[in-house]
């Protein structure tokens, strides 16, 4: 008997799935615990919907399905006692869940990926629920900055809800696509809430080494987390430096305004280890991409929202509308004393769509000369496997006249080689987190508009994407319900994806394995 079951990430033990201990780092308690969970959330949505229909929609229903579904992403919970407390919400809300449906009959879902039998169907249930946990971050962090869709809230519930009917191959199969139109809706949504909450993202020269002081380094995507420690270290001489995926932060106007935001420090989630290590500063974690916390650094890394690590601790939410305590935080950095100086060198951030579109003379004006031949959007995550030096090989090997758009961690591979630039328009333009994936999309229907040409795969643009967790799927169904063909993907191809799932995917959409 297997102690888990588990291959939801791009790191699957043996690319088949991690049986005794996630290679995350999450323990067979933690990965049970999370697939009740999940088994939770179907029955939930499954009285969602009826209640719905009813008229009777609850919002603190719809929240708990999206929190819930983010709390077993990849890298965010691995702390039992916080999953207990999860699972003991969920059922007192499904019990409210089933007086809103009334007279409806009751529903069990059964526990665990491998529950479903048939390999085929298993593969396309779990493609949509790996969908909607990725829907589900990008609406959490809409959410929090005060933007929501019901729309949103209840398309994740009916597609919960269905993954409990006997669909056939080709109903999950259609179900895939639309969660992919609602990937597209919900990169939407996040991209105006952080825009009106924070600005355009502009272009910006962001600072890789570190100055002498105490400091605090911020990781994650949580730019109201960002925001709010910027705010409550004001004026005490901390230095605050963004990590990993919230290294497009330094772009937002209402973000670079304090001045004691001096930069990026570090790269990928999966080098954190040694980076924390060598940080001697307070550290927050705002989402998912925490690893296992090495002793050296336990007592001054912070975790807060979903993300959880037994034993660390754990700035609490937002209540009564005021802003996060982030007070611990700055008591540890000023007590460690601070970093020491470090070189580094700059890097341009800010090519999100509303400046790239600004450029747009310029790049078509390239486009039509011959001086720009080609896009590459090279976009998604980074991961530890050896295989992802190909990303970096690649940027280096493209010609002279390619531009590589890109988004997400996967950029730490190339974003400090010295490519050049093609007429003063950077060889890589960096849109931002992963979820600014759909910047690139803004700027590519952008280009079809003034080149007068039919769709997307028409243009001279390549997808090449790497993923390791559920935010890159979301984002890949994205691309797929927008029409777009011959995407590779890598660095493996997902371990979910059953063989007759595979050859779908790559007869109707033309899908290859990236990475080689």
């Amino acid at each position: 008997m297997n102690k888990m079951f588990c291959y939801q990430c791009q790191e699957a033990s043996q690319r088949k799935g991690c049986l005794i201990q996630g290679v995350c780092g999450k323990t067979d308690k933690v990965a049970n615990l999370q697939d009740k969970l999940i088994s939770l959330l179907k029955e939930i949505s499954y009285y969602a919907v009826e209640a719905r229909r009813n008229g009777k929609d609850n919002e603190e229903t719809d929240v708990f399905v999206i929190e819930g579904l983010f709390s077993t992403v990849t890298n965010v919970n691995f702390d039992e006692e916080r999953m207990l407390s999860l699972i003991d919400r969920a059922e007192k809300i499904k019990e409210r869940a089933k007086i809103l449906a009334g007279n409806f009959p009751a529903v069990a879902a059964p526990v665990g990926i491998l529950s479903e039998e048939n390999e085929d169907l298993r593969s396309l249930k779990e493609l949509i629920i790996y969908g909607l946990k990725g829907i589900a971050a990008y609406a959490d962090h809409a959410y929090v900055l005060g933007k929501k869709d019901k729309e949103i809230f209840a398309f994740v519930e009916n597609a919960l809800a269905k993954t409990l009917k006997n669909l056939s191959a080709d109903e999950l199969t259609a179900l895939v696509i639309e969660t992919g139109n609602f990937g597209v809706k919900t990169l939407a949504l996040l991209d105006r809430a952080n825009t009106e909450a924070y600005g355009n993202p502009e272009i910006t020269m962001v600072y890789t080494g570190l100055k002498q002081g105490p400091a605090i380094l911020v990781s994650g995507h949580d730019l109201l987390d960002l925001e709010e420690i910027l705010k409550q270290t004001e004026g005490k001489g901390i230095n605050v430096y963004t990590h990993g995926e919230m290294l497009p932060a330094n772009a937002y106007p209402k973000l670079k305004k304090y001045k004691h935001l001096v930069g990026n420090y570090g790269t990928s989630w999966y080098n954190q280890q040694k980076e924390f290590e060598a940080f001697n500063g307070a550290i927050v974690m705002t989402t998912n991409c925490l690893q296992r916390p090495l002793d050296s650094y336990k007592d001054r890394i912070f975790t807060t929202g979903l993300v959880a690590w037994h034993g660390l601790k754990h700035i609490a939410d937002r209540k009564g509308g005021k802003p996060k305590d982030f007070h611990p935080v700055i008591e540890k950095a000023l007590r460690l004393g601070g970093v020491e100086e470090k070189e580094g060198k700059e890097i341009v951030v800010g090519f999100a769509h509303n400046q790239v579109l600004a450029l747009a003379d310029k790049v078509v004006a390239a486009i039509k000369s011959g001086a720009i031949k080609k896009f590459v959007v090279m976009a998604g995550c980074d991961g530890r496997h050896k295989e992802r030096e190909y990303y970096t090989k690649a940027a280096q090997n493209l010609s002279k006249d390619s531009v590589i758009l890109t988004a997400g961690c996967a950029k730490y591979r190339y974003n400090m080689l010295d490519l050049g630039d093609i007429g003063g328009i950077p060889r890589v333009l960096d849109a931002g987190q992963c979820n600014d994936s759909y910047s690139l999309v803004v700027v590519a229907l952008k280009l079809v508009e003034a080149f007068g040409l039919k769709g997307l795969n028409e243009l001279p643009v390549e997808y090449d994407i790497a993923w390791y967790e559920q935010k890159a799927v979301i984002v890949l169904l994205a691309l797929l319900a927008l029409g777009i063909k011959g995407i590779a993907l890598g660095p493996t191809l997902p371990a979910f994806v059953s063989p007759n799932v595979a050859k779908v995917l790559v007869e109707k959409f033309g899908i290859k394995k990236g990475g080689e």
